[in-house]
């Protein structure tokens, strides 16, 4: 697959699938964190060291494939524009970190976009694997089986008391982060998940945003992923994050009933409004629309609303952030001129739907 091609399609490939639970989970995840064992972190390392890392995946992995992830391209941060770096980031294919990183740092995609391998960002190897819906085990076992694959070639830095070593101590141990992205609007509505996340984050458990550490939660989609990686396995690690995600799964749904049997016309007339307001604006903000894309999929996921596929949210929340807008345009716009693509866009996209 070319750069092109992963710059101008919102939504990855394997979002366009189903999966369990994918009413209000919309991925799971499997991310590592590994390092070379004759090489300084990336933090301290020089430029010489850095560029043996990248050569590396270029000699031993570029276009190869493992299983079901054919022909990974690699994508180095220096050959690309700001605009395009900042499309990688909303379609979480690379972080902010490595993309603030250009020289010698580089992402390794496959064809699909399931799995993206961060080269020379905090750490040395950073894999990630995306299953779509709540498959945290299938995820945790293709991400070992990756994991071991990369392993034949590269010698990782282990220590046999503490586990894998990583530029940050929070990721000693297992090296790993198992998280999963939860589309929670009636807990927001009714302010349970203000509640709900001091209890989750006494159990080793973390509350973010869409992208992430320190990102906001926009269209009331969370992340849930685990910050303890030292003193327990991978597979308890998963076990303990599977069993608060499947709680958050049953108070969801609770709670969208409750809101049925309590006010379904005021639920209904919120829906219909939002969605009016994505067919008819000139001008819409970021948070605006996604406010108004989370109420569409609630109305998707209810049966309001039944002639819009629900991946609408997974990719209109991409292709309506600035990167996209941008990248679309292939212009770099001031925020009132995004505001004005970002509608039309909109407007375009649903046309598509009505039309069909």
């Amino acid at each position: 697959m070319s750069l092109q091609q992963f710059m101008n399609e919102a939504i990855s490939p394997w979002m366009k699938q189903d999966g369990p639970d994918s009413d209000i989970v919309l991925s799971s995840r499997i991310r590592f964190a590994r390092n070379f064992s004759q090489y300084p972190f990336p933090i301290v390392a020089g430029e010489e060291t850095l560029e043996k890392v990248l050569e590396v995946f270029k000699n031993e992995f570029k276009h190869q494939s493992f299983r079901d992830y054919k022909d990974f391209e690699i994508v180095q941060m220096n050959d690309l524009q700001s605009i395009e770096k900042r499309v990688l980031v909303e379609k979480h294919l690379i972080s902010p970190h490595l993309a603030d990183h250009s020289k010698h740092s580089a992402a390794m995609v496959s064809q699909n976009e399931q799995v993206s391998i961060m080269i020379n960002e905090e750490d040395h190897i950073r894999i990630q694997l995306y299953f779509p819906g709540f498959q945290l085990d299938r995820a945790l076992e293709q991400a070992s089986q990756l994991d071991d694959w990369l392993e034949e070639k590269i010698d990782y830095a282990f220590d046999e008391h503490r586990g894998y070593l990583t530029a940050c101590p929070t990721n000693v141990g297992t090296g790993m982060r198992a998280s999963v992205m939860m589309h929670l609007p009636a807990l927001a509505m009714t302010q349970q998940i203000n509640r709900m996340t001091p209890a989750i984050n006494q159990l080793g458990l973390v509350v973010r945003g869409i992208y992430g550490e320190g990102s906001e939660a926009l269209g009331n989609i969370f992340q849930i992923s685990n910050q303890i990686t030292l003193g327990k396995s991978e597979e308890d690690i998963v076990e303990d994050l599977h069993s608060v995600v499947k709680q958050l799964i049953d108070q969801e749904r609770r709670a969208r009933q409750a809101i049925m049997n309590r006010s379904a016309v005021q639920l209904e007339d919120r829906i219909f409004r939002s969605y009016g307001v994505l067919k008819n604006s000139r001008i819409i903000e970021s948070k605006e629309a996604a406010k108004c894309l989370s109420d569409l999929r609630l109305g998707i996921d209810l049966g309001f609303i039944d002639h819009i596929p629900k991946t609408i949210l997974n990719e209109l929340m991409v292709l309506t952030q600035p990167g996209f807008l941008q990248q679309y345009a292939k212009a770099t716009l001031n925020p009132d001129e995004r505001d004005i693509r970002r509608a039309s866009l909109i407007r375009e996209r649903l046309h598509l739907e009505n039309k069909e």
